[in-house]
């Protein structure tokens, strides 16, 4: 498996969610963490099989939360470009890419 960087914006944005959710309920960030990690692991063990949604960009889905995981593949690892809520300002990312 390739190992995964985060673009830093994308690794403020993965913080962001989290301390949302831990304002909201007890042990929510923490199940979003979780999620969040279980779609890495999904996306490491086959990066190919999700969706391009814009040139080599492919869009995961966090499951239970309404985020997604925009990552591209490369040689070396998995670059992931965002942590977005899927919600609200689509396209915002392709800047990072």
């Amino acid at each position: 498996m390739k190992p995964c960087w985060f673009h830093p914006e994308a690794f403020a944005e993965a913080d962001e969610a989290a301390a949302f959710y831990k304002e909201q309920q007890s042990n929510l960030e923490v199940r979003f963490l979780e999620a969040l990690n279980d779609t890495i692991s999904r996306i490491r063990r086959n990066p190919l099989i999700y969706r391009r949604i814009e040139g080599e960009a492919r869009k995961c889905r966090i499951l239970r939360f309404p985020y997604g995981v925009i990552y591209r593949v490369s040689n070396e690892r998995i670059e992931i470009i965002a942590v977005m809520h899927l919600r609200q300002r689509p396209g915002y990312w392709k800047s990072r890419t």
